[in-house]
């Protein structure tokens, strides 16, 4: 519901704003420059943890397809070879061209998509309910006590003690999986290379949106129908869930589909990181070389470049664990930008040509930021420590380089326009 709240924003501003950087460029064209770089850099948060997230589950696949070690290529792993490998091989596909890797894209959402079906088919014969009982399990104090920088903010800040499942577990699951729906955040950054921005982007963002939500609700039903929830198993649940009820063909089908459609989602975000990227360095507030394209490809070559470098090195050595939460309070907070945006662009420019308007504006986008203020304080403690390390970061590049180097100090606010 909530990202189904922000992909309405994030459709009005896409089609009256068409161009690469997404939320960063609808953040500079009402919030200003400070805003812009921060909610630039928490998408370069965002996209890149996020691609070392699920490079490593792709990982973690590809050792249950093949029986390869997991020494080299599970979540055990001293230094996750796996997730290198693919991450450089999509950065040589993401450099050659966009219209290439929405080819090699395609081709793997089909695949994708025919495993999604064949686990509701097949998993709905083995759904036990006894599994779903109780359906939310009650709250229950941590293993070891829990420590307050791994309870949420909602529960510090009141002094509440550490639990976990219960409606609180609901609520810090949802905000942790939250990124999983991100995935329409990085069509927006694509309206440069789109042929009909206006109205393909509305339909894409919707769209893919709500298919998504239809497939992913369905199978993690089935999955925690056919598992008990405390037996699931965290690099690669679906393939073992088949394996567990006497069916490892069809795990070893739904690993290969897992490897594909992972891959997909990878060369997504390694395009997003791209184009932010690209976006960034245009403006100035990036190194120049950034914000130029490859004279062949016409791709943002250097920053996927060097943003795959980085996070091969993050995916290499940290586990999923310790990324998801930060993938989705950067995900987050850039909504909230977003939303904030739409009512602002609409009193600053209401010349603007909208084909899709938010309805009930400004209730629904002030709706929307609240609601995702309220997933990011279901985030631990830690999050927020690391979010807040990540911001100072991103905030000391800013005054020590882009506000000194970018257009609008340079007198090219035009050129912004």
């Amino acid at each position: 519901m909530v990202a189904g709240l922000a992909a309405l924003c994030y459709a009005e501003l896409a089609s009256s704003v068409p161009t690469a950087g997404s939320a960063y460029t609808y953040a500079f064209a009402t919030l200003g420059e400070v805003f812009a770089w921060i909610i630039g850099w928490d998408l370069l948060l965002e996209f890149g943890l996020g691609l070392a997230v699920v490079s490593r589950s792709w990982s973690a696949y590809l050792a249950s397809l093949f029986g390869l070690p997991e020494s080299l290529f599970g979540e055990e792993s001293v230094v996750n070879v796996g997730a290198v490998l693919i991450i450089a091989v999509l950065t040589v596909i993401a450099v050659v061209g966009v219209r290439q890797s929405s080819r090699f894209t395609n081709v793997l959402v089909l695949v994708k998509i025919a495993v999604c079906v064949l686990i509701l088919g097949v998993g709905a014969f083995f759904f036990d309910p006894a599994n779903l009982r109780p359906f939310i399990p009650p709250a229950q104090a941590p293993e070891g006590g829990g420590s307050v920088l791994e309870q949420a903010v909602v529960r510090a800040v009141f002094g509440l003690e550490p639990t976990v499942y219960g409606i609180g577990g609901v609520l810090t699951a949802a905000a942790i999986v939250f990124f999983a729906y991100t995935g329409f955040e990085a069509l927006a950054n694509l309206g440069e290379e789109t042929r009909r921005p206006r109205r393909d982007l509305t339909i894409g963002l919707l769209g893919a949106l709500a298919v998504c939500a239809l497939l992913y609700i369905g199978i993690s039903l089935v999955l925690t129908a056919m598992v008990p929830y405390e037996q699931i198993d965290v690099g690669a649940p679906l393939s073992a869930a088949f394996t567990t009820v006497g069916l490892p063909w069809i795990g070893a089908l739904v690993a290969l589909g897992a490897v594909t459609g992972l891959t997909s989602v990878m060369m997504v975000e390694l395009v997003t990181i791209g184009r932010i990227g690209f976006a960034m360095g245009r403006d100035g507030l990036l190194p120049a070389p950034i914000g130029t394209t490859h004279p062949r490809f016409g791709t943002p070559h250097r920053m996927t470049i060097i943003g795959a470098a980085v996070i091969a090195l993050i995916a290499a050595f940290t586990p999923i664990t310790e990324l998801a939460d930060m993938v989705s309070i950067g995900a987050l907070s850039a909504m909230i930008i977003v939303a904030i945006a739409v009512p602002v662009l609409r009193k600053r420019r209401p010349d603007l040509d909208r084909p899709f308007r938010v309805p009930f504006s400004p209730v629904v986008p002030i709706v929307t930021a609240a609601a995702c203020l309220y997933l990011m304080l279901n985030l631990d403690v830690l999050s927020w420590l690391r979010f807040a390390v990540w911001l100072l970061i991103g905030l000391a590049i800013y005054f020590v380089y882009g506000r000194r180097h970018s257009l609008l100090a340079s007198g090219g606010p035009e050129r912004r326009k």
